[in-house]
C-alpha cells in the first residue's frame, strides 16, 4: 500500500506566542518549529499500517519555504520512505494547500491519504474535506482506529456522544484524531538513514494552479489576561455574581 502524509509545520504548542502590534501576524524569533501533532499521529498511523502488512510506501508532503525540510527530514527519521516539499514562499490558505495536495495525490497515486483532523495553529480543520470532495474520494475524519478487511479501510471516528464506525473502499481520504496512536520518537539509526533518504523539491508556481487567496486574516489579537479572582462571602452571593456579571446562570 502507497500512503501519502501531508505534513504541516506549526510553532511548537510550548512556545510563548506573541502577536506582532500591527496584527498582521506572529512574531516568529526565537519560535521552535516542529510537525503539527496531529500530522506526526497520521505519519505513525501510516508507519503501523506498513508494518503490519509487510510492505508499501510512506510519501511525506509538505507546502511551504525550505526551511520546512527539518520537519520532513523528522518524518523520514521516524521511518518514512521519501518526501516531497512544494515550495512556496507566499502564504496559502487551505483551498490552495487543498488544490496543491490534489495534484501532488494525481501524480503520485496513493492507495490512501493520511493527515491531521487539523494544524494548531489556525484549527481549519478544512484541507482533508475539500481534498475528498475535488478528488472524489471517500472520506473519514477524526479517525480513532484505522483496519483493513475484505479489501476496504474500516474507521471508528469520534462523533458527538459516542463513537462511529464506517467501511469504504480505497482510495480514501482519512483525517486522524489525538486517541489514535501515539507517536514515536526518531532513534538514531533513523536520523542518520534520513539524510540519505529522498527529498524532492516543486516550485508551487510550476504546477499551474490557481494559488489565489480566497481567504484573508484582517487582524491577529492577543487574548486578554485572565483577571485575578476575588472571593465571596456566601454561596448566594457567588449565585448572584454568575447570573449579573458572568451571565453563565
Amino acid at each position: 500500500m502507497k500512503i501519502l502524509v501531508p505534513v504541516k509545520r506549526v510553532p511548537d504548542p510550548a512556545t510563548t506566542i506573541r502577536v506582532l502590534p500591527d496584527g498582521s501576524g506572529i512574531a516568529t524569533d526565537n519560535i521552535k518549529w516542529v510537525i503539527n501533532p496531529f500530522d506526526e499521529i497520521a505519519i505513525e498511523e501510516a508507519l503501523r499500517i506498513k508494518e503490519k502488512q509487510g510492505s508499501g510506501e510512506i510519501v511525506l508532503c509538505s507546502i511551504g519555504q525550505i526551511t520546512w525540510q527539518e520537519q520532513l527530514r523528522t518524518g523520514l527519521a521516524m521511518g518514512a520512505d521519501r518526501a516531497i516539499l512544494v515550495k512556496s514562499d507566499q502564504p496559502l490558505d487551505t483551498l490552495a494547500i487543498a488544490r496543491i495536495l490534489v495534484k501532488v495525490v494525481n501524480d503520485e497515486k496513493p492507495d490512501l491519504v493520511i493527515l491531521g483532523k487539523q494544524a494548531i495553529d489556525d484549527d481549519s480543520n478544512q484541507v482533508g474535506q475539500m481534498m475528498a470532495e475535488m478528488l472524489g474520494w471517500p472520506q473519514a475524519t477524526f479517525a480513532s482506529q484505522i483496519e483493513f478487511a475484505d479489501g476496504k479501510c474500516k474507521v471508528t471516528r469520534e462523533v458527538d456522544g459516542g463513537l462511529e464506525t464506517i467501511a469504504f473502499p480505497l482510495p480514501a481520504v482519512v483525517t486522524t484524531d489525538l486517541r489514535l496512536n501515539e507517536p514515536r520518537y526518531a532513534s538514531l539509526p533513523g536520523i542518520m538513514k534520513a539524510r540519505k533518504k529522498e527529498l524532492k523539491e516543486i516550485a508551487a508556481e510550476s504546477l499551474g494552479i490557481d494559488l489565489a487567496p480566497r481567504l484573508r486574516i484582517k487582524k491577529l489579537t492577543a487574548p486578554p489576561k485572565r483577571e485575578a479572582g476575588r472571593k465571596v462571602e456566601s454561596a448566594a452571593e457567588l449565585v448572584q455574581l454568575l447570573h449579573s456579571d458572568a451571565k453563565v446562570i
